[in-house]
């Protein structure tokens, strides 16, 4: 009995029968290289540039900040991420189906791996976008303070508890010496109660959108990614003229510790390229395109961050880095409000085309997940006019809604983060063994010097995993709990389901 168990837990699939349940499938192939670098680009330039890299260089309540080494923090991110980026462009040019890491994992490390892999993958996309609603927020309330003498103040300055989670108001009391009663409702004078509007409405927005195609959804995003971008060139060109170098030391302000944990928290800002993968099945030349993008994408990125972190440091002092929207307050420090009310904007808009492409991948990735009997056959239902999975689309959305009225920027980031870590050694792991039993499968792309570069992949992402435990205590506890709700939800209904013809 124990060794059915092992063998059923060790199930594999292998890459011909992933490709050809793909084939079977009702997704459109509509996307080309150009749709790829998009989706990725808008995954990844999004809140990690625009408000977690104040955090990562100020600190935040249980981590050292990296001061200006911010720079170095960001080459060590970029390092930990290319070993996994390579394993990816590899894999995805093998079997290129919708699931991302999550199918790779199934083709090499049996069931029970895939599972687990594709439920911390939610915390990438469905827990990771709370990040990205809490920064559009926001941006959005700031923006809206810009039009104080021209909107109505009951709209400037709508309450808290209408655009803020109960833990962020319980901070902000904190804080400020406030009563939280006079911040948001109590229930029975017992039970907090707060819902951030904006928030809904954004994912009512972004579902539509999702529901009724990809290529539209891409479209939009293509707009978007093109309005961000254009306000991060615009930052770095005004704001280079006025950096001060003094702003620049100490370099270092908390030693090696400060840019480990940097390293970390900054991580945040690289997660996206995985989304390129995770749109595997409805690209039209996936063996030569998705290699390109994923690449492309991290390397474009790297690039842009580091001239960002040198401009901003450079600007302000650490201590007076906004952490919520850093880049807007410091242009607005150098007097460039107009600059500024430009950017808030823009961010709004980049911000909102971030928050669609990860409910985009999160819907892929559980569709996949579905398909394969993990979840309900009625989950998988493809919309009749679309072409989409629009009852999974629905379901992200909601979640997404509940768990904004609870969790806070920070949480959800770092939460985001070890479900970013765990899918990248999956996929260093995914390649060497693949290399093994797969031997013969054509590869379009070859990761160089196998099993070096995999198993430095493993080593580095390991080693900020193992270092962050040292600091940080509520989301490393919320992301265990996650992983045991995982293993619950697998014996209780996915194995059995598995099992049924």
């Amino acid at each position: 009995m124990v060794k059915k168990l092992i063998s059923n837990l060790l199930t594999r699939k292998t890459a011909k029968q992933l490709i050809e349940r793909a084939k079977s499938g009702s997704l459109k192939k509509t996307l080309d290289v150009c749709d790829l670098f998009t989706i990725g680009i808008g995954a990844v330039v999004g809140t990690g540039i625009l408000t977690i890299i104040g955090t990562a260089i100020q600190g935040g309540p249980e981590s050292l900040g990296a001061g200006p080494g911010i720079i170095i923090s960001m080459v060590l991110a970029a390092f930990a991420c290319v070993f996994s980026a390579l394993c990816y462009s590899e894999i995805a040019s093998i079997i290129p189906v919708s699931g991302s890491v999550y199918t790779y994992t199934y083709a090499t490390l049996g069931e029970f791996c895939a599972w687990i892999v594709g439920w911390v993958l939610m915390l990438n996309y469905v827990i990771g976008n709370i990040t990205v609603s809490s920064s559009w927020c926001g941006y959005l309330t700031q923006l809206l303070k810009g039009f104080s003498a021209h909107l109505p103040s009951f709209i400037v300055n709508f309450p808290l508890w209408l655009r803020c989670d109960i833990r962020t108001i319980y901070t902000i009391s904190e804080k400020y010496g406030l009563d939280v009663h006079t911040q948001m409702p109590f229930i029975f004078d017992r039970i907090p109660f707060a819902i951030n509007l904006p928030v809904v409405f954004l994912t009512i927005f972004s579902t539509l959108i999702l529901i009724k195609g990809i290529k539209e959804s891409t479209r939009f995003a293509s707009i978007m990614v093109c309005l961000n971008l254009l306000t991060i060139f615009s930052f770095i060109a005004v704001g280079a003229f006025y950096i001060k170098p003094q702003n620049w030391i100490p370099f270092a302000p908390n030693g090696l510790e400060g840019i480990l944990m940097g390293t970390f928290i900054i991580f945040f800002a690289y997660i996206g390229f995985d989304a390129v993968s995770a749109a595997a099945e409805e690209a039209k030349n996936p063996q030569k395109d998705l290699p390109i993008a994923i690449l492309g994408t991290l390397s474009f990125c790297t690039v842009l961050y580091v001239l960002v972190a040198l401009v901003l440091t450079g600007i302000v002092p650490i201590n007076q880095i906004n952490a919520t929207a850093p880049i807007a307050a410091a242009l607005h420090m150098i007097n460039k409000d107009f600059l500024s009310g430009f950017i808030s904007t823009a961010a709004v808009c980049a911000l909102a085309s971030v928050f669609l492409i990860c409910q985009l991948a999160a819907t892929r990735i559980l569709y996949a997940m579905s398909r394969d009997k993990f979840l309900p056959r009625t989950l998988r239902a493809i919309h009749k006019k679309h072409r989409t999975p629009h009852v999974m689309t629905i379901i992200v959305g909601l979640v997404i809604i509940i768990c904004s009225l609870f969790m806070d920027l920070n949480i959800s980031a770092q939460l985001c983060n070890y479900g970013t870590f765990t899918s990248l050694i999956a996929i260093c792991i995914a390649v060497i063994i693949l290399r093994k039993t797969e031997p013969n499968l054509n590869r379009p792309f070859r990761v160089p010097f196998v099993p070096l570069f995999p198993i430095l992949g493993i080593i580095t992402c390991s080693a900020l995993v193992i270092y962050s435990f040292k600091q940080l205590s509520t989301s490393v506890l919320m992301f265990f709990l996650w992983i045991v709700i995982g293993i619950i939800i697998y014996f209780g209904f996915s194995y059995r389901n598995l099992r049924k013809k």
